[in-house]
């Protein structure tokens, strides 16, 4: 058998089952569905299996020369949470469950705070212009800082928006309605690239119509 043939025609049932829930909910895109999501946690599974246990914990813990204790306390954690198959003691995955989740919004609190927020303030708080700009590096300037000050006035809700306020609020409605539909566009955008791949390797690859 040439499993390379193979693959590629398991890879287009995979595809038209996919794409066959465009019509109706039925039994091909449900085996796909159940195929790829059964794939998908096996191999990530394989994965953290030897990312974490072998990776980090037999490598860190164990054979090195200067073991890491501190490592043991993540394994503990992670037997802990297998007390969730039992229904007598499956409330001890609390404990492991709610150090991983807060841990984990610290850390990312953190992350979003200097990516979203001060990366964002030293980018608006940039001088118009500098010594060596061009006309179109101190306009768009220009139009970063209209754009952050508009949109921080609309959502000044303590005054009433009229006047001089008000056309400000609507600028920065526009500001905003702009911004989330490139985002939207960004969006679909990439989801059509995943969908002429899929197409390309359905009339290339495939069915060999395109040279």
């Amino acid at each position: 058998m040439d499993w390379q043939i193979f693959g590629v025609w398991l890879a287009a049932f995979m595809t038209l089952g996919i794409i066959s829930f465009l019509y109706k909910d039925n039994v091909f895109y449900k085996a796909a569905e159940a195929i790829f999501i059964g794939i998908s946690a096996g191999y990530w599974f394989i994965v953290f299996f030897w990312d974490s246990m072998v990776g980090k914990f037999y490598v860190q813990a164990i054979e090195s020369p200067e073991p890491e204790h501190h490592v043991w306390v993540g394994l503990i954690l992670g037997i802990l949470m297998l007390a969730r198959l039992s229904n007598k003691v499956g409330w001890i995955a609390r404990w492991p469950l709610a150090f991983v989740v807060g841990a984990t919004a610290g850390l990312y609190m953190m992350m979003f705070f200097v990516s979203n927020a001060m990366v964002q303030v030293q980018s608006t708080i940039m001088p118009l212009w500098e010594t060596g700009d061009g006309w179109f590096t101190v306009f768009n300037n220009i139009v970063i800082i209209i754009g952050v000050t508009c949109g921080l006035v609309y959502f000044f809700f303590s005054k009433k928006h009229e006047g001089a306020f008000g056309v400000a609020a609507k600028i920065g409605i526009w500001f905003l309605m702009v911004t989330f539909g490139a985002s939207f566009g960004y969006t679909v955008m990439s989801r059509m690239s995943l969908m002429l791949g899929r197409l390309d390797f359905l009339f290339g690859t495939w069915l060999e119509m395109i040279p």
